[in-house]
């Protein structure tokens, strides 16, 4: 994979990068709503997040908190039922000054998880990388330091508590041979500053389970001896870990055949387990057979985590080519998501789909609003919240026909004058009092029987009459 230096310098340049021109600060109610618009893609598309979740697992995705709107946030919202903030929660991050804390990025991926029902996993507490200069360039003793440390844990998890599904308390620790790294934390303090950092965050919160998380420990082998036997001296001191990451940041063609094997002799340690940062490169430009080569990667892997009861979920370090880190890190390499740069699903994507126990049913076609064989539908709308000349709207669909829709838009007229601000689950356009709602990429399709649900944000003036007349796809619907 290179030498880890000349990643995480390639990351801190990704990151500055992408902070210079990230989206101005967010406030709760721009993050719930969600970018208005997506790539097309397949009407029969699945969700990887609802197939996970049948399987008792999550699929997750990292994000940076300058990507939660647009497309990206859309996709992100629609497939990947858990987040990790990508660099927003590190210590350089939430605390720049010694005992000055800045949560404006971190905040906002809590409410972007909290708008769109995902559990958040904690990324990260102590690490050697990405330190503020206070700490990495400072002198301290032995006793400040670890106060330092417990001090930022206790902060940092308290700040976030009973709202964290799991912590990284503690980021590749350990060498490639095994041995402890010569971290500022360990080369002061020793081994007894992974313990002290864990008790301190199951003191500020019980309830979110606490991980040690590495790169290189997919396989048997040095590295992850090393972390078995690190986490088997903090079970016999008593330390509360609960889980372990594995990264996985893998080259196509090359999981390793101990995969599963390795994440089950540390779920039988009393362990959960979760693969963390899932990527899989290729040389560039992607053949057709790198991708399909990709695709069974990112399906065996898949199938390693559902094959291990005690595995939680997977994440995938960032889900579009777009916007992958790999490039900056590995030149000439690259293409090593589940999604094209244009947002579209690679093979790898429905790799994942199939080992989730998804099967294309082959209907393929647009989801970009086109014609569908309906035959009946219902629609209810709602009128959830009304201020001054503001208010907002919930629209449910319901294919009340014997066949699925592929693709549909909703057609209404308003009868009091109102207009469209915003618009989440769905592109809304406006021509004078006629508005149309068409799907997005991730709901195009809907089962005979089932539903899809859409709001928006919308302004008003006089009376806020509800629509009577709803067209789907040209024919009218009742209202539900």
């Amino acid at each position: 994979m290179g030498t880890r230096t000349a990643r995480l310098r390639a990351l801190r340049r990704v990151a500055a990068a992408r902070a210079a021109t990230a989206l101005s600060a967010l406030t709760a109610v721009a993050v719930a709503v969600v970018g208005l618009a997506a790539a097309p893609a397949h009407a029969a598309d699945p969700v990887l997040r609802d197939l996970a979740t049948a399987k008792g697992k999550y699929y997750g995705t990292a994000i940076p908190a300058g990507r939660l709107t647009g497309t990206h946030g859309s996709v992100a919202a629609a497939q990947f039922g858990s987040i990790t903030a990508e660099n927003e929660m590190k210590w350089g991050s939430v605390e720049p000054t010694r005992g000055s804390f800045s949560w404006t990025g971190a905040d906002q991926i809590m409410s972007f998880a909290a708008a769109n029902g995902q559990k958040v996993r904690g990324h990260t507490l102590v690490w050697h990388s990405q330190l503020p200069s206070w700490l990495a360039n400072g002198t301290f003793g032995n006793d400040e330091l670890r106060t330092i440390m417990t001090d930022h844990v206790t902060t940092q998890t308290a700040r976030y508590k009973g709202r964290i599904d799991q912590w990284d308390v503690v980021n590749e620790a350990l060498n490639e041979d095994g041995t402890l790294r010569a971290s500022k934390f360990y080369t002061q303090l020793g081994e007894s500053y992974i313990a002290d950092a864990f008790r301190a965050a199951r003191a500020a919160d019980p309830a979110a389970k606490l991980y040690i998380n590495d790169y290189n420990t997919d396989a048997t082998g040095a590295k992850s001896n090393g972390l078995y036997s690190l986490v088997q001296r903090l079970q016999a001191q008593g330390v509360p870990i609960d889980g372990v990451g594995f990264q996985t940041h893998l080259i196509i063609g090359q999981v390793p055949a101990t995969f599963q094997a390795n994440l089950q002799r540390f779920a039988d340690l009393g362990l959960d387990v979760a693969i963390t940062e899932l990527d899989i490169r290729m040389p560039l430009p992607a053949t057709d057979s790198q991708l399909a080569q990709q695709k069974s990667d990112f399906k065996a892997v898949t199938n390693a985590c559902l094959a291990v009861t005690r595995c939680k979920g997977v994440t995938v370090w960032g889900f579009s080519d777009a916007v992958s880190w790999v490039p900056d890190v590995f030149p000439g390499q690259g293409a090593a998501t589940p999604y094209n740069e244009n947002y579209q699903p690679k093979p790898a994507y429905y790799g994942i789909a199939e080992a989730l126990g998804w099967t294309d049913d082959g209907s393929g076609g647009g989801g970009g609003g086109g014609g569908g064989g309906t035959t009946g539908c219902a629609v209810t709308y709602a009128n959830q919240s009304q201020w001054n000349t503001g208010f907002t709207a919930s629209v449910t669909i319901k294919n009340t026909g014997s066949s699925a829709i592929s693709g549909w838009n909703l057609a209404w007229t308003w009868p009091s004058g109102q207009s469209v601000t915003s618009a989440w689950n769905a592109t809304i356009t406006q021509a004078g009092a006629q508005a149309t709602a068409v799907n997005l990429t991730y709901n195009a399709a809907i089962a005979a029987g089932g539903t899809v649900n859409f709001g928006f944000n919308g302004a008003w003036s006089g009376t806020n009459t509800a629509p009577s007349t709803f067209t789907l796809n040209g024919a009218a619907c009742t209202l539900g």
